[in-house]
């Protein structure tokens, strides 16, 4: 219900509160439902940075607009929804009741950036009604508007009523009608995968056609979201989703003369959208904006938007760091596969009839190496793929039967390696390739998770590589949609922590299920193997679009830039395309609480130094300062330890050498710290000499400004640590 007038008056117009008088009187919209075209109502955030205006159009249609102070951020945009077989919920609607709240409260994360997140809003909750109409009863149509100082959230709700019980949603009719041609930060809209390079341009500029298709793309004109937008007068702005249930992901279609964005939902095999039956409601869609880059990065408006976890114990999901039988394979020093796929067929089920190929790296001996690495350098897991049956027989094929998740190949050992692993005080982390045979997954998922809880696997990486069975099914649609929740509580359940791969791109769902610890659902680390590689702007623009929505796995930390050395001939001329102390920074710039180590061993025993920087960073944390950031240039972030009074600092750039200056006024007054510094060498460079490095250290407290030195493609890497007194 609404507050008193006395209160809404701070912050509604005189129009409106006239208007929600006659709403509130017997003769008002109860028995003859007002249409008033033009701003129905107007909305400041509870800093009054940000202003929503909300009305019908002269047909009926829902519209709205949003301002950042003097500066237009979103033009009239109209809103609603198309259905199969039924009338559209997209005009010919009445106001039939307006709610307004307020609220403010804080709350703390499981774990995350910070220690603490104020959820402060106000709300504008429209109540829309369409008249019958022949054989078509009255309906309803909520339109929920939570408005920040840092961006707007809305969503359509569908309550219980009588001619709206089950329908199919056939497209949306959101718009974001933007008032300019901004610059855009952007990849193409695969319906099936976020693994693009982006491509910086302005919105009259989009075009996905010469992309090579990773998957399935949409229009030559659609991207997805997180969407990263800067204006010329200034303005950054960020548009994406948040809590992302029973609905298929949204992507924009851009109109490249108009510099509008409509919505364009990734269908299911039949071409229809989602399937809902009231009372339900869409994700929220997020516009978060401000007037310089580090506050776009601070922002929690979409974890804000995400219901609270109903775990009422947590203290069994421990963010972690790991190492694992994986980087090798990836630059073919070691295979998944155990056997040679040429006799697969002849040898059915009977795997001591395979021939073994010799190159297996999920070999009992060699995860033994790996589990007294983790060991000697406290890292808490050790990572295994290619540890079960059934790699031989999948890639490329649209096949259902491929993985059962519960049995090994003849050289892993499960006990020997569950009773070694916990002599060395370290945990084995499951992999789970679905090889996107879904159902598949789905009706062995409750076996495998029991299998993992027997051998003491409380962690487990999933992944979706490939078509989607059921056939005709997305990644981003609603099927797949529900799969990744169900599965995420599922191992909430068991109290097992997930990190998946190939799934949906996140959309905050972190606070309500705090054990799915990370997703990949981006170009991560692993493309600069066996591709042309991530840009050196990649990892600058990743935070600004990819990571709005949540933690990656990036997997960084690579040491040995120049893959060859790994294999000759199928690595020649490749490498990662940063400096090796850029590798060390990302673990600060790029967040996430599940961070791989991830090169191999022997990679790390030659620079025992450098990767100090790994075994001290944390993965939780108290507090977080963004210091300096612009999308694909450049982005310098200072964290605090969980539970510590010690500070890591993380400096990243684009191909463009550059020089910074940093205050470290952020450190406790009165305290003299210790600060490590991590950087690249003078000659340094990502394509020329990638590894070479320096590290110093200096004391320094509040009152200290360090000067960063950033090779191209480079970065710093800072541990600040108090002095024992």
């Amino acid at each position: 219900m609404w507050n008193t007038t006395s209160r809404l008056s701070q912050w509604l117009p005189a129009s409106t509160l006239l208007f929600l008088a006659a709403c509130s009187s017997p003769s008002g919209p109860a028995s003859a439902p007002a249409r008033m075209e033009g701003a129905v109502s107007t909305v400041h955030s509870p800093g009054r940075k940000l202003t929503l205006k909300f009305g019908l159009s002269a047909d009926g249609q829902p519209t709205y607009q949003l301002q950042f102070g003097s500066k237009t951020v979103v033009q009239p945009s109209r809103l609603g929804l198309l259905l199969q077989n039924q009338p559209g919920l997209d005009q010919d609607f009445t106001i039939a009741r307006l709610d307004s709240s307020q609220h403010d409260d804080t709350w703390a994360p499981v774990w995350g950036e910070v220690k603490s997140i104020r959820n402060h809003y106000k709300e504008l909750a429209a109540t829309l009604t369409q008249e019958a109409k022949g054989d078509q009863k009255a309906r309803r149509l909520v339109v929920r508007f939570r408005l920040y100082d840092d961006g707007l959230g809305f969503r359509y709700e569908f309550p219980a009523q009588p001619g709206l019980t089950y329908f199919t949603v056939q497209d949306e009719r959101t718009e974001f009608n933007l008032p300019a041609d901004h610059k855009a930060f952007w990849i193409p809209g695969d319906y099936d995968s976020n693994e693009y390079a982006y491509v910086t341009s302005r919105l009259s500029e989009v075009d996905t056609a010469p992309i090579e298709v990773i998957q399935q793309k949409a229009a030559p004109h659609t991207v997805q979201t997180p969407l990263m937008l800067k204006s010329d007068d200034g303005l950054y702005v960020n548009i994406h989703e948040a809590a992302l249930v029973n609905y298929p992901a949204i992507m924009l279609n851009v109109d490249t003369k108009g510099f509008g964005l409509s919505s364009q939902l990734v269908p299911d095999a039949t071409g229809a959208k989602a399937y809902l039956q009231a009372p339900e409601h869409t994700p929220w869609r997020t516009i978060v904006v401000a007037d310089n880059a580090p506050a776009v990065l601070a922002s929690k408006l979409i974890l804000n938007l995400n219901e609270p976890t109903t775990l009422t114990e947590t203290s069994w999901i421990k963010p972690q760091k790991f190492v694992g039988v994986w980087w090798e394979m990836h630059v073919n020093k070691a295979g998944w596969n155990y056997a040679d796929t040429s006799n697969i067929k002849l040898a059915g089920t009977d795997w001591t009839k395979l021939k073994p190929t010799g190159r297996h790296g999920a070999n009992t001996a060699n995860v033994k190496r790996y589990i007294d690495f983790a060991a000697r350098h406290g890292l808490q897991s050790v990572l295994v793929e290619g540890w079960n049956v059934g790699w031989e027989d999948w890639a490329g094929n649209w096949k259902e039967e491929v993985f059962d998740f519960v049995t090994p190949y003849p050289d892993f050992n499960v006990t020997e390696l569950q009773q070694y692993a916990a002599s060395k005080g370290v945990k084995l982390m499951m992999h789970h390739e679905t090889s996107s045979a879904v159902t598949n997954y789905e009706r062995r998922q409750e076996e495998a998770l029991r299998f993992m809880k027997q051998h003491g696997y409380d962690a487990v990486k999933t992944g979706y590589v490939g078509r989607i069975i059921p056939r005709g099914e997305h990644h981003d649609g609603q099927w797949m949609v529900n799969h990744y929740n169900r599965t995420a509580a599922n191992m909430a359940r068991q109290q097992i922590v997930v990190d998946m791969h190939e799934a949906v791109r996140p959309t905050g769902l972190h606070r309500t299920y705090p054990n799915w610890l990370a997703s990949e659902a981006a170009r991560g680390n692993e493309f600069n193997a066996w591709s042309s590689g991530n840009p050196p702007e990649h990892e600058t623009i990743l935070p600004f679009t990819r990571l709005m929505g949540g933690p990656m796995d990036y997997t960084p930390g690579i040491f040995q830039i120049q893959l060859e050395s790994w294999n000759p001939g199928w690595n020649k001329g490749r490498q990662v395309h940063t400096t090796l102390t850029k590798q060390l920074a990302l673990y600060v710039t790029l967040y996430s609480p599940l961070q791989m180590a991830a090169d191999l061993p022997e990679a790390y025993n030659q620079h025992l130094d450098a990767f100090q920087f790994i075994k001290d960073v944390p993965v939780d944390w108290d507090d977080t300062r963004i210091l300096l950031a612009e999308p694909g240039e450049f982005i310098t972030t200072a964290r605090k330890a969980k539970g510590k009074d010690e500070w890591y600092l993380g400096s990243i750039t684009d191909e463009n050498a550059r020089e910074q200056t940093v205050k470290l006024d952020f450190l406790t007054p009165g305290v003299q710290y210790q600060a490590t510094i991590y950087a690249d060498a003078a000659d340094a460079s990502w394509d020329d000499n990638p590894m070479a490095y320096q590290i110093r250290r200096q004391p320094v407290d509040r009152n200290t400004v360090l000067p960063l030195k950033l090779a191209a493609g480079g970065g710093t890497a800072v541990s600040i640590k108090p002095v024992s007194k």
